[in-house]
């Protein structure tokens, strides 16, 4: 296909543009389509759409971006509202060098989602993409330039999570890509996407598949859970307690992390005076599960003490809140377990290590704990499971199964329970310590 010419104020030439031809062509030259649209092929093959317009009076030029990146749709869709604003008498050129002025990920991130939010299939995901972004990525690349994030920037967001948070670090670099795609479509930065796989990240991280292949979060070992619990209780601060709080409980670190005190119904004060349970429940919303499915988690008496020992902040939600009153990072969680196993190793120790793979336990690993003890104490396989949040049998099954074994569950957390607490080490061998009757 040779060069197509056509008048600026034609809808389109006699031969348009397809999309199999931007993927293909490679000859040199300038392939027009419409509205002044044209692909640029150079000699050395690097191609980018540009659009021959008339702004106030004057001829010039607009760069709309190169393939694949910008599709030939999406070249059209911006060369017809360019020719729109031209003919109200706005400029193009100069709304495009002004918006390329300042633009901050944060920025980037907000009017991407604006565009592309309503295209997620559910409230879920839309939620997910933006708790993702907040958490990880704003703290290192939410002030940058979208001009002058670099590789080493998206490396220093992944990098921490790669190999404990797989799964979730890969959507996180997908992510990522997507809003630098969109700033690079948009006008708001130039050159190759730092944060692309192929060809780029692939060359300075693992394949996930290959870190995530065989390879659980590592574990507590049950012959250390006395001695973790107790150093646990040695430290202060808001992501201990919110670390104690999802050992008792079970659950993952984003529903502790996000749990807020209308979730939390501590039930009926009991008196000295009465032998009364206390039947407490946190209910946590479909909304934010990962499963999509509410859940209930009956609370032990240690669990409530714990809550009712916490601080509460005016204006904030969360049980578990961070200093400005947000809800608390990922990453704040991790490090309390860290610090633990570093204090560990500078006495001298071995630490907290996963009993097969020889890591450090990490928050997540603590659910593989309690399915380990659970099976060891005889509980019911879907009883651990439901407590686990996890699916169960079929969906025929789960149709039919519409208890949650709320009540049984609570016996069992209380176990669980006084095994973090009452549990001693001895050679290695778990030895129950005797309680007063």
């Amino acid at each position: 296909m040779g060069d197509v010419m056509v008048q600026e104020n034609c809808r389109k030439p006699e031969r348009a543009l397809s999309a199999r031809f931007v993927e293909t062509v490679t000859a040199p030259g300038k392939y027009f389509d419409g509205h002044g649209l044209f692909l640029r092929v150079a000699k050395n093959g690097a191609r980018q759409w540009v659009q021959r317009i008339t702004i106030r009076g004057k001829r010039t030029e607009l760069g709309l971006g190169s393939p694949p990146a910008v599709t030939l749709a999406t070249a059209r869709r911006l060369a017809l509202e360019n020719r729109g604003k031209a003919m109200l008498g706005g400029d193009p050129l100069a709304d495009k060098r002004k918006d390329r002025e300042g633009m901050s990920f944060a920025d980037a991130v907000e009017k991407y989602l604006a565009a592309k939010l309503s295209e997620f299939r559910n409230e879920k995901h839309r939620k997910q993409w933006r708790s993702t972004l907040d958490a990880y990525a704003a703290p290192v690349l939410g002030r940058k330039l979208v001009s002058e994030i670099t590789v080493q920037d998206v490396l220093r967001v992944l990098e921490p999570i790669w190999r404990e948070k797989t799964e979730t670090a890969s959507r996180l670099r997908g992510r990522i890509e997507n809003v630098l795609s969109w700033a690079t479509v948009a006008g708001h930065r130039t050159g190759d996407n730092p944060a692309r796989w192929k060809g780029n990240l692939s060359e300075m991280l693992p394949k996930p598949a290959k870190v995530a292949k065989g390879e659980n979060q590592p574990a507590l070992a049950l012959g250390d859970v006395a001695r973790w619990w107790a150093d646990l209780a040695r430290r202060d601060g808001m992501a201990a307690r919110a670390l104690e709080f999802l050992a008792l409980t079970a659950a993952r670190s984003g529903e502790v992390r996000g749990a807020t005190w209308e979730e939390i119904d501590l039930g009926d004060v009991a008196t000295p005076a009465t032998s009364a349970t206390r039947r407490a429940v946190w209910a946590i919303p479909a909304s934010r599960m990962k499963n999509g499915r509410p859940h209930r988690v009956p609370l032990t008496p240690e669990a409530v003490a714990l809550l009712e020992s916490l601080p509460r902040l005016d204006g904030s939600p969360y049980v578990f809140f961070a200093p400005r009153g947000g809800m608390l990072s990922d990453m704040s969680i991790s490090a309390v377990m860290r610090r633990m196993q570093e204090a560990q190793v500078k006495a001298g120790e071995a630490g907290y290590l996963d009993p097969a793979s020889k890591r450090p336990a990490v928050p997540h690993g603590l659910r593989s704990t309690f399915r380990q003890w659970a099976a060891e104490q005889g509980y019911p396989r879907d009883m651990a499971e439901i407590a686990l949040a996890h699916f169960i049998g079929s969906e025929v099954e789960r149709a039919y199964q519409r208890s949650d074994m709320l009540d049984r569950r609570r016996d069992m957390m209380a176990a669980w329970a006084g095994f973090l607490r009452a549990e001693a080490t001895h050679g290695g061998n778990v030895i129950r310590m005797a309680t007063a009757g």
